[in-house]
């Protein structure tokens, strides 16, 4: 078993609210300006610790178990396991974003390793319509989402909040630090100190994506995903860079691959004790070496590596239609390509093609995405891979 020293709770800001409150957007925000301000800093949006999905059924896309609709306290116990891998990086505060359950609210006592301050955001009914349609999702119902956003105007009222109606994402964030008095720094003589968690050594399948940015790690990785559930599989998905947000990076460690690779060790033993039989990761890797922290932190896990690859010109279509928007944005927690200008554009371009050429090193499986939609991709990788071979934990 994880062996960990008693020490002082880390500082955890969490917003919470309706879908289209803006709670991504501020929570990035107020991440960034705290960073900036000289505070290790890390963020988590709380969606991307509960991706772990029985197959699905004729009546429900992701079936939630009857103990935890939602996954609320399933998302709360995995953020509580990654708090002290941010604190063992050396954060001294970190940002969480997500919903949360309409009756219980911010269950603080699900996150002993934090010191949680919630601060709930909403918006006027009219302005919550309005961004829910422009982000065009066809699987958002207003009405649900309405009655969501009441449910926790009645249920919270005490709580601290911030009315994001008419404001901007930098005036929101301003209201939010004021009314938190963040970043909650630990109290001076507070020893963050810890004991580092032995690597998991649990056996178990783990099929990674990898590539630069536009390759479609994402896309496809969610397609296998999907194709891999439809088979019958319970599993589980984890997109590396949403679970690795951290600054300032450690000088030894620019792509913060240490961190995530104990985030994903971490977020693994949740998923399996919630029936995962195999988890999905998309991520970067830039050079070959950077697979070594995920192998120290999962030694025991089959870890297969899929190099997506596409040609320069492909990489540079993709990633002006994204910075334009053209290509819808995702929706994901520093995703700034939106607004980048040309020339950043190509620069990015020209890194990911080095990127894909100091992975030709790596080995492992090369699957090329240039002109070929999602799920034939991923119908290829499973054929290719067999994967996966054993998905019962």
């Amino acid at each position: 078993m994880p062996i960990l020293a008693f020490v002082a709770a880390l500082p955890v800001l969490w917003l919470y609210g309706a879908p289209g409150v803006g709670k991504t957007s501020v929570g990035w925000e107020v991440f960034v300006r705290s960073a900036d301000a000289g505070v290790p800093t890390g963020f988590v949006d709380i969606d991307q610790l509960g991706m772990c999905y029985a197959p699905p059924t004729a009546r429900h896309w992701a079936p939630e178990p009857d103990s935890d609709p939602g996954r609320h306290r399933l998302k709360a116990r995995t953020l509580n396991a990654v708090v002290t891998n941010f604190r063992d990086a050396g954060a001294r505060s970190l940002v969480v974003s997500g919903v949360t359950d309409a009756a219980r609210g911010v269950e603080a006592g699900l996150v002993p390793h934090a010191r949680v301050t919630a601060c709930r955001l909403r918006a006027g009914p009219a302005e919550l319509s309005r961004r829910l349609a422009a982000r065009g999702r066809p699987n958002d119902d207003f009405a649900e989402e309405f009655a969501y956003a009441a449910a926790l105007d009645r249920a919270f009222p005490a709580d601290p909040y911030v009315d994001t109606t008419g404001l901007t994402v930098a005036e929101a964030a301003d209201l939010v630090t004021a009314r938190t008095r963040w970043p909650g720094l630990p109290a001076r003589g507070e020893d963050l100190s810890m004991v580092r968690r032995e690597p998991d050594r649990t056996p178990g399948e783990i099929l990674w994506l990898c590539g630069p940015a536009a390759v479609g790690k994402s896309t496809i990785g969610w397609q296998l995903y999907q194709q891999v559930r439809r088979a019958g599989v319970n599993a589980a998905f984890v997109d590396l860079d949403q679970i690795g947000f951290y600054r300032p990076a450690p000088a030894g460690d620019r792509g913060n691959h240490r961190l995530k690779a104990a985030n994903l060790a971490a977020i693994r033993r949740e998923f399996r004790a919630d029936g995962a039989g195999c988890l999905i990761a998309v991520g970067p890797l830039d050079l070959p070496e950077d697979l070594a922290a995920y192998t120290a932190a999962l030694p025991a896990a089959t870890i297969t590596v899929c190099r997506l690859h596409a040609d320069r010109e492909t990489l540079a279509d993709r990633l002006t239609r994204r910075g334009h928007g053209i290509t819808p944005a995702r929706g994901l927690a520093g995703d700034q390509l939106l607004g980048q200008p040309q020339a950043r554009l190509c620069e990015i371009a020209d890194r990911g093609t080095r990127i894909l050429a100091a992975l030709d090193g790596l080995g492992g499986l090369r699957v090329d995405t240039d002109d070929r939609p999602a799920d034939e991709v991923a119908a290829e990788i499973l054929r290719r891979t067999g994967w996966p071979s054993s998905p019962v934990p």
